[in-house]
């Protein structure tokens, strides 16, 4: 009922920058949060960032002054500005989303695909 569709991932150097975009869409009663979160092989799934629909954000310590969130008025896309990436920033990163399908329901977690990000010279 909620889809999330990523964007904007690939290959960069390191000290680049990127911008990944995640596009919510289908039926949903209200997104309360959305967020990113990465995955490198062999490695759990780790938070980046999150914004609250109040527009507060949280923040993996290893991002905090690197990456920024962000969502656009609508409250149907968030935003991750990568900076100053490294090797180790190598991963697959996931957008996901907190939202109530209608108003009798319940808040779930949906999950997108996922976008590959390579940081290599």
């Amino acid at each position: 009922q909620v889809q999330l569709v990523e964007s904007g991932g690939g290959l960069v150097q390191p000290g680049g920058s990127l911008r990944l975009s995640c596009a919510a869409s289908g039926r949903f009663f209200s997104i309360n949060g959305l967020g990113w979160y990465r995955q490198a092989p062999g490695k759990q799934r780790e938070l980046v960032a999150k914004i609250t629909r109040g527009g507060s954000t949280n923040y993996a310590d290893s991002m905090k002054g690197h990456f920024t969130i962000s969502r656009d008025s609508a409250w149907n896309t968030v935003y991750l500005q990568m900076n100053s990436l490294k090797p180790e920033d190598t991963a697959v990163y996931i957008c996901n989303a907190a939202a109530r399908v209608d108003w009798s329901s319940s808040e779930y977690n949906y999950w997108g695909q996922g976008t590959q990000v390579t940081v290599s010279s």
